[in-house]
């Protein structure tokens, strides 16, 4: 059984230009309490072809990792695209974002992001040279591909795993997109997080906790 469930994301601002930041809120449960500090992570693929393409926009470690319940928000800059092919910015590429417990990654949610100019006319006879001011994005919230890996989250009381964990089927928890109230302005290293006990679930957090979601196969 996994100590960390997620249980929510949001993605705010979206549709946005391509340049904006990045903002997820994170809405995530612990079952048994942690040593560590939990890593997340936000990658930009900047190439289907290759991953040394790879930007990792944002890597923050969020802690302490008691019982309870917590969210909070994910900001993370906007991909260099001089670090994108010219090709490659424009069209469907993938937003990842992860979590990862002492090196150890147990989830991945998948996203499609669709990069395309907001102009019609710039859409139809697109210039030769990509005008990166231009371009929108938008994440394809609707549809978010996740997958859970086992790992040993209490390595002092345990044997360690194999040499590496292998997927498994995806995870049957909530993931919605919706409306945030409030986010952080600079998530870096450790994370300011809000922890909310049984009695505060109500209203909002029903909302943010309990409302379904297909989720893809990987």
């Amino acid at each position: 059984m996994s100590s960390i469930n997620i249980t929510n994301v949001t993605v705010l601002d979206n549709p946005a230009p391509f340049v904006n930041p990045f903002q997820f809120e994170i809405s995530y449960e612990c079952l048994t309490s942690l040593k560590d500090d939990l890593e997340w992570k936000l990658i930009y693929v900047g190439s289907a072809e290759d991953e040394t393409y790879d930007q990792v926009l944002e890597s923050v470690l969020v802690g302490p990792v008691n019982v309870g319940n917590y969210r909070f928000v994910l900001q993370a800059d906007s991909p260099d695209p001089l670090k994108i092919r010219e090709e490659d910015i424009i069209g469907v590429t993938v937003l990842l974002l992860t979590c990862s417990y002492m090196d150890q990654e147990f989830i991945r949610v998948g996203y499609y992001v669709n990069n395309d100019y907001d102009d019609e006319q710039l859409r139809e006879e697109p210039p030769t040279k990509v005008l990166i001011d231009k371009v929108q994005r938008n994440i394809l919230t609707d549809k978010p591909r996740v997958t859970k890996f086992p790992i040993n989250f209490h390595p002092e009381n345990e044997q360690t795993l194999g040499d590496g964990p292998a997927p498994t089927e995806p995870f049957a928890d909530s993931v919605v997109n919706g409306e945030a109230p409030v986010f952080l302005e600079q998530p870096q290293k450790l994370q300011e997080i809000e922890q909310f006990d049984d009695s505060d679930v109500n209203g909002e957090a029903i909302a943010l906790l309990d409302q379904p979601q297909n989720l893809q196969e990987t």
